[in-house]
């Protein structure tokens, strides 16, 4: 398990591909400055990183708008799941509570 508790704030896609590429299991959550929704999935995400095997990060997309199209984003929060550096699975259902992201991640 995981022994980082706090997601990871990444800044770009060149630091999304070096996170995924560094860890086999991966979620990354994509959210905007001042979204109650997404303020509300950090401890979530804390929760997962601490339950599960995979590396958790954030990342603002707006600080590199590529990643919307890339990943498809048009909501926040988003999550998307990485297996061996390449996403697997996308949810984009607003807040979830931690034993629904536990099981998505382990969907994987």
């Amino acid at each position: 398990m995981q022994e980082t508790t706090r997601p990871e704030r990444l800044t770009d896609g060149e630091d999304l591909d070096r996170f995924v590429a560094d860890h086999d299991l991966a979620l990354v959550e994509f959210y905007t400055k001042g979204c109650p929704k997404c303020q509300a999935m950090e401890p979530i995400l804390g929760n997962v990183a601490r339950a599960t095997d995979a590396a958790v990060a954030m990342l603002n997309p707006r600080e590199d708008l590529s990643l919307l199209d890339r990943f498809d984003i048009g909501s926040v929060p988003t999550l998307v799941l990485f297996k061996d550096g390449e996403p697997v699975a996308t949810r984009a259902d607003g807040f979830e509570e931690t034993e629904s992201v536990v099981a998505f991640v382990e969907s994987a």
